[in-house]
């Protein structure tokens, strides 16, 4: 019924319970934490690479390690591929294997994003992969999730406790009976939800090639900037743009981040940040010891990160004028 419910869910099939401790990125809508909340299991964190703005696998590695030092286990590793850029997933899965944790992909962002060339990526190294079908995502039940996996055995699973933990058999008469197996939820996606999403999954090509379009528009309008930093792809991974995130300079331009955002808003244009870090919200600070943690990248990235407009109507002319509006109002100059 929803990505949260996917990823709730899939704490439940991997088996996470109380002192797991699973990690995952501070730049991530909260609802990849609370899954792990719900599991009664540990969350904890690692930066972001200020290149990628996904997680830094060097500070992985050094995480699991200290862990491992301390006498402990992770349990599983929270991947989020962030505004739809894929991770490093063959690192990622080398080093599951190495330090045997488990792996979920967060995969909402990049529904038609492309790692290796392939758009199949993600349950080739994931254990299991969630989705959202948001309305504000690359294709939308109007709201929704999934869970996807190549075992077998979790998506038998998945799809027992996502309809209350029952379990349908047919008799001898071809009568059809149930049993309650396990303590499930009422997690499904409606028929008229579904019909929405089958319809849109076939249009999903030509979504992903109008945001690619459209950050085109913006990739050229900021790229010869050296105050604005922007998502570098590589020939082999292509980013389906759930999210245009752009990165400005402030300090350098002496403009403040908020009066910037007021000014955009007066030209009637909506800019947003994505995330807050996940420490600096209120319950977790008050429940957890992120706080107590300096993740300097994801922290730089909050106070200078601004996500464009990117959506499927959004019109050519429109984002042209998006980013002039922003190049005019910060008085970017080439040369800074």
């Amino acid at each position: 019924s929803s990505g949260t419910a996917a990823l709730h869910l899939a704490g439940i099939i991997l088996g996470w319970k109380k002192n797991d401790i699973i990690l995952t990125v501070p730049n991530t809508f909260v609802a990849t934490v609370n899954s792990i909340i719900y599991s009664k299991a540990t969350p904890d964190l690692v930066d972001i690479n200020p290149k990628s703005f996904s997680i830094d696998l060097n500070l992985l590695e050094q995480k699991v390690r200290n862990y491992k030092k301390k006498g402990k286990k992770i349990k599983c590793l929270i991947v989020v591929d962030y505004a739809g850029y894929p991770c490093d997933w063959k690192k990622i899965r080398a080093l599951s294997k190495k330090y045997d944790f488990q792996i979920v992909n967060d995969n909402c962002h990049a529904i038609g994003s492309k790692y290796d060339n392939r758009l199949d990526y993600a349950c080739r190294f994931a254990d299991i992969v969630t989705h959202s079908y948001h309305p504000v995502k690359n294709m939308t039940t109007g709201e929704g999730g999934a869970i996807l996996s190549n075992n077998i055995k979790y998506i038998k699973k998945a799809k027992i406790l996502r309809s209350h933990g029952l379990n349908y058999f047919k008799n001898n008469l071809k009568n059809k009976y149930y049993d309650l197996e396990s303590l499930g939820f009422n997690y499904r996606l409606n028929d008229f939800q579904c019909a929405l999403g089958i319809s849109q999954l076939q249009k999903l090509n030509k979504f992903v090639k109008k945001r690619r379009a459209i950050a085109k528009i913006y990739d050229n309008a900021f790229k010869d900037y050296p105050c604005f930093k922007i998502l570098q792809e590589t020939k082999k991974n292509k980013c389906s743009y759930h999210l245009y995130p752009l990165v400005i300079n402030f300090e350098v331009l002496k403009k403040d981040k908020n009066s910037f955002l007021k000014e955009m808003l007066k030209n009637g244009i909506k800019l947003q940040s994505h995330y807050m870090p996940i420490h600096f919200h209120s319950y977790y600070k008050k429940n957890f010891s992120f706080s107590k943690t300096k993740f300097i990248n994801s922290e730089l990235f909050y106070k200078n990160e601004v996500s464009l407009p990117i959506y499927y109507s959004l019109s050519f002319k429109d984002a042209k004028k998006v980013s002039q509006k922003i190049i005019k109002l910060l008085n970017a100059d080439k040369r800074n």
